[in-house]
Parts: C-alpha cells; structure tokens; sequence
C-alpha cells in the first residue's frame, strides 16, 4: 500500500471489518447480504421483505441503555435543501432498528445462555446500520424500501449503507461490487428509489474514497465523479436523506489529505453530501475522531451545515496500543446510537459494524460471535 506500518494496518481494518461486519436486510431468517472473501451472497426475493415491521419493537436506548429514551436532532444540523430557502425542521427522532439481525436470531435461539441477557439488552435493542453490499440490481429497491417504510412506520430514522462500489477495497478480503461505474451508476438509482420520503441516513461506500490508493488517477477521478453523481441522485429522489462520505479514521490518513480527497468526490457540496462519516468497523476514540472529523470539515471548506458521524459501536476503550485490527482483545462497544450528540458539528453516533460480528478472529468473517459480542457488551 505504499505507507508506514501503522497506516497500512489502519487500512486493512477498516477494509475488512467495514465489509464483512454487516447487519444485512435479510430474507428471513439465514440470509443475508454479507460480502465474504471473494464471494457476496445472493439478495433476497423482493416479495419475502417484511414491509412494515412490527410495532412493537423498544425504542432506541440511551447511554445508560433505557429502553425509552428519545433522541432529538441536534438544532445546529437544521438546514435548507438543496435550491431550498426553508430551513429543515426536524423534531425528535430515533433511530430505527430493523427488526432482523444475526444478534436477533441469535438471542431467540438461545434464550437460556448465560450470556443472552447482556448480549440482547446491550447489542441486540440497539439500532445498527443496515447494509446492501451485493450488486443485485433487480431486487435493491424493495430491499431498501423495507428498510425505509419500516422506519417511517414507526417514526424513527433508519441508516443504510450502500456498499457496491467497483474495485472495493482494492481487490482484498472484501472484494465485489458492480462490474463497472456505468452499472453501479444505475444501481445507485434504484438504491435511491427505495429511499422513500422521510428521514434516512446513507453511508455512502465504506473505505471508497480513504482506501483509493490502488487506482491510477484516472480510475481515481471516474469513481469519484460516480461518487458525486450519487449523493445528487440519493439527495434529489429524497431531500430528507442525509448523505455522509467516506473519511477513513484519525489513525489513517491525515486531515488535509483526505478532505483533498472528499472535496473531488463531491462530499462538499450540498447538492450531494451532508458531511463525512468516520470510524467505521474501527476502535479509534470518539474524541479523537470528534477532532479528526471537524479537522477535516474545517479544511473541506463546504457549506456550514455539513457534519460528521461516528461509528462508536466498538470504540469503547478506544484503539489497541499494538495496532490489531481483527477482533481485538480488551475492546468495548461504544457510545450508543443517537443523534442527540451534544457536540457542534457531530450529527451522529452510529452503530455501522453490529458488535458482536467477527472481523475473522472469533470467527468467520461477517458471522456473530456470542463470546466476542459478551466480551465487547459486558461490563
């Protein structure tokens, strides 16, 4: 990869544990749209989707995980659209939690284990990001849709991540994706069909722009232009979504050059972008990327309102000092979902990689580990 020992480390966790730590909208119970090495497993029948989940599931916990605790959006987040002059009024959200997950089937299997109640009361009530990493073109818009509806049925703020990108993560453990810009392109638009008309978050391409080394520049330039493109296409077939771009992590790449970076994918201007997101699948404390992240707005020079959000799920006792990236020892999940972040400029604290899901240590790559998920949760 070109760089120290320590960079080149910070990349391969971030490659890794982005694609194969996936909470994935599943068919049923089994399936799943996982992204193995060298293989990503086929997308569910539209039809077998839960469209509406059910009600009655708990509301997003806090901190100190209660069940009931509402989040609201930070009020420095409010603002215009695109060609808008009306300031975007959101008021209280919480996050969504799709009610499928290996965590979920997990602890309905096993409800006896010692270990069930801390892994279902500290992981599986939490919201967690929803990923679509297979290019199935026929079947994405109402796998997102279920998603998206389930969300807006019971008033709460579902998060995606889109993850098809061409060439992702440089031909590695998590290759896959698209056959070429031109169909990932029109994947992106029926990706963006499936968004709906309400509130929704969207990772857009996990480790795209930060782990680009391996392209020439030409190759670099089209997957940022189609970058671009898309935050248009995912913002123009829904204002209400918010679209963060890929930041790395504060142990990767400096500021400055990965806001160079952001810039020429699009991820500065407010036709296509929200802001940055960070962290993801990685251990790096919230503060430190709290700085990193603002850093790099500072210097991406975009309008005011754009922010940043932090994948805190495993972060909790922050980065292991010998540099491990695959299911390291000693860790712990994080700050829990919210959008109520208290800190200017941060939308978000997300939960993008479930905990619980191996990197390929404790496991297969991509598949739940009780004792890993006890260990990270426990207190």
């Amino acid at each position: 990869m070109g760089r120290g020992a320590m960079v080149a480390a910070a990349s391969v966790v971030v490659a890794l544990g982005t694609a194969t730590g996936m909470l994935s909208a599943l068919d049923g119970r089994g399936g799943s749209d996982e992204a193995r090495p060298g293989l990503v497993s086929g997308s569910p029948s539209p039809d077998s989707l839960p469209v509406v989940p059910s009600a009655s599931e708990p509301a997003v916990p806090s901190a100190a995980a209660s069940p009931s605790a509402k989040v609201s959006t930070s009020p420095s987040r409010r603002k215009a659209s695109p060609g808008s002059t009306k300031a975007r009024t959101t008021t209280a959200t919480r996050l969504y939690r799709y009610p499928s997950s290996q965590v979920l089937d997990w602890v309905q299997d096993n409800p006896r284990d010692w270990r069930a109640d801390v892994i279902e009361s500290r992981i599986a009530d939490r919201p967690a990001a929803v990923w679509f990493a297979d290019y199935a073109p026929a079947t994405i818009t109402s796998r997102v849709r279920a998603v998206t509806s389930g969300g807006a049925a019971q008033d709460r703020v579902p998060v995606v991540v889109a993850y098809a990108i061409p060439d992702r993560d440089c031909g590695g453990a998590s290759q896959g994706g698209a056959p070429d810009l031109g169909a990932y392109d029109a994947w992106i638009d029926r990706f963006a069909a499936g968004l709906g008309s309400g509130e929704v978050v969207v990772v857009l391409e996990p480790d795209s722009i930060a782990q680009s080394e391996c392209l020439s520049a030409a190759r670099r330039a089209d997957r940022f232009a189609s970058l671009a493109r898309a935050g248009r296409v995912l913002k123009a077939a829904n204002p209400e979504a918010r679209v963060y771009y890929d930041a790395g992590h504060s142990g990767w790449r400096p500021a400055a050059q990965q806001a160079a970076l952001l810039k020429q994918a699009g991820a500065a201007s407010a036709a296509s972008s929200d802001g940055i997101f960070s962290n993801v699948s990685n251990f790096h404390t919230t503060a430190a990327e709290t700085a990193y992240d603002r850093q790099i707005l500072d210097t991406l020079d975009g309008p005011p309102g754009l922010g940043a959000v932090i994948d805190t799920s495993r972060n909790g006792n922050g980065a292991p000092p010998d540099g491990e990236w695959c299911d390291p020892a000693g860790r712990k999940i994080g700050r829990a979902p919210t959008t109520d972040t208290g800190e200017p400029r941060i939308d978000a604290y997300l939960w993008v990689k479930l905990p619980g899901e191996s990197d390929g240590c404790k496991g297969t790559p991509g598949t739940f580990s009780p004792s890993y998920a006890y260990d990270l949760a426990s207190p």
